[in-house]
């Protein structure tokens, strides 16, 4: 064989190992977990005076002036905390035994980031990064490591303050989250994959954005209101800043939306604005301080905005009443009237009015803008309660879909819905109040005017029990023969207004309009 033979079979060999070691180093590497960019492994505060990046009218102002300006202010937080070992089915702690292979507790680490809001050592980050942490380290740019304490913690936020013991240090300035707009440069600094204290750019590519499946989406007091970004956000960047082009913070970097777990484009930042009140909070009292209207709310469809007479479809519609305490009930506010405004600010979503809300006090005065039927523009001064006394929620607007519908030959077509009058037995069983009564809705017709997951039929197979509708266009309905006399009256095309509330399931009363045909 050739000399030049052997050279290629020598590299051949080399390359070979070389990817069979790449492949036994990958496979050791734990993915981190989708959702959330935390990466895992098996009083109030006075900030430090701005200093505003040096920018020329018209000129971008350097990206390497901001991240100097920046870096200082960030920090590398690693956690440890201690995971029991899951239960066991039975017989097989015995096997364990026999076999003296004891259960310990699984100790995990983690890592995230966080920045200095104050010179004697306030940091906020995320309440992901640091929940149930046995023990905290903060290690800053030049090196040192500190052991720090948990201040506070808010979940339906994401918001965390951490503090450690150390003085003379960067703060970084706080900028306001409600003036960035959309296509403005950002920056977003971090550790991600481990790789600290690392700067990305991008643009606020959305505001005001909700997440499915991030937090404890059962916690009606959850307040998701996120600037989307597409600055490169990976696990490890959860709790670090995102900055504008003066290098002050307008989000805290929190979640990223990918299939991977990995960047794919989309990362989420909770507004400063909001993070820097529950902050305030969390330093002074150690617990957040929520005022609350008092009302069930949902997002609004075509058909609310049409019932309602308004033009564009902006706003949040009042579903029910939280409480016979209800401040918002107190003051005149109806179900399915839209909410505009708040003290003369428009709303256009729900994230929206859940932080202009959380932003108050309780026992203080707000005013409050509603449109009802026809146009109908009224204002009620509210004065708001204790959120853990009387709290706001966002309803669903997802439901399982029924089958389809049998031919029907009445009016209740118009809507693609099948009714049954209740039971002595259901009454009973279910113990519903006088106000709670009304026809069942048994079946749904496929492709039917209701066939979009707003109602919930008996049939449906999904969770819960079906809906009961106790009133049509603000008409009672007791009986499947009320709300046919009602629906009988009803044109093609017009929106009717339904008052809902499940059987089974332990929800407010709910606002649902759909167009008949």
């Amino acid at each position: 064989m050739s000399s030049q033979g052997r050279d290629f079979i020598k590299l051949g060999g080399i390359v070979a190992v070389a990817f069979i070691s790449g492949l036994i180093f990958a496979s050791g590497v734990g993915l981190p977990r989708p959702g959330q960019a935390e990466a895992y492994h098996p009083v109030n505060i006075v900030t430090g005076p701005s200093t505003p990046v040096k920018r020329v009218d018209g000129v971008l102002p350097s990206f390497a002036d901001i991240a100097e300006r920046v870096r200082p202010s960030v920090v590398y937080v690693t956690i440890r905390r201690t995971e029991q070992p899951q239960q066991l089915p039975p017989g097989f702690d015995d096997f364990f035994h026999n076999f003296q292979m004891p259960r310990r507790p699984r100790i995990a680490e983690g890592s995230g980031s966080g920045f200095i809001v104050s010179q004697d050592g306030y940091i906020l980050t995320n309440n992901h990064v640091v929940a149930d942490a046995d023990k905290v380290t903060v290690t800053l740019l030049d090196n040192r490591e500190f052991d720090a304490r948990v201040v506070g913690r808010d979940p339906r936020t994401d918001v965390a303050v951490i503090k450690i013991s150390a003085n003379h240090l960067t703060p970084l300035a706080f900028g306001n989250s409600d003036q960035s707009r959309i296509g403005d440069w950002v920056l977003a600094v971090g550790n991600p994959l481990g790789f600290t204290f690392t700067v990305t750019a991008g643009i606020v590519s959305a505001k005001g954005r909700g997440l499915q499946g991030l937090g404890d989406n059962t916690d009606r007091l959850q307040i998701q209101d996120f600037i989307q970004t597409d600055a490169a956000i990976n696990p490890g960047n959860s709790g670090g800043p995102l900055v504008n082009l003066q290098g002050e913070v307008i989000g805290i970097n929190s979640a990223i939306a990918s299939q991977t777990g990995l960047y794919a484009g989309y990362g989420f930042a909770v507004p400063i604005n909001l993070a820097r009140r529950v902050m305030d909070d969390l330093i002074a009292t150690g617990r957040v301080q929520r005022a609350a209207l008092g009302i069930a709310i949902k997002a609004i469809t075509p058909e609310d905005a049409e019932a309602v007479g308004l033009s564009e479809i902006k706003g949040v519609v009042v579903n029910d009443f939280s409480g016979p305490n209800s401040p918002a009930k107190a003051a005149g506010i109806q179900p399915g009237d839209v909410i505009t405004a708040l003290n003369d600010t428009a709303i256009d979503h729900v994230a929206q009015l859940q932080t202009m809300v959380g932003f108050e006090r309780p026992g203080q005065v707000v005013h409050v803008t509603v449109v009802r039927s026809r146009g109908q523009r009224q204002n009620f001064d509210v004065r708001l309660t204790a959120a853990d006394a009387d709290s706001t929620q966002v309803a669903s607007t997802s439901g399982a879909r029924g089958k389809a519908a049998p031919a029907a030959t009445d009016a209740s077509t118009k809507l693609g819905i099948e009714l049954q009058d209740m039971t002595p037995d259901i009454v009973r069983d279910a113990g519903l109040s006088d106000d709670k009564r009304g026809p069942i809705v048994s079946d749904i017709e496929e492709g039917g005017p209701s066939w979009d997951g707003r109602l919930v039929a008996a049939n449906s197979g999904g969770p819960g029990g079906p809906d009961v509708i106790v009133s049509v266009n603000g008409t009672r309905t007791r009986t499947r023969a009320d709300f046919l006399r009602v629906i009988h009256g009803v044109r093609s095309g017009e929106v009717v207004t339904l008052m809902v509330v499940n059987l089974s399931r332990d929800l407010p009363m709910r606002v649902v309009r759909i167009r008949a045909r």
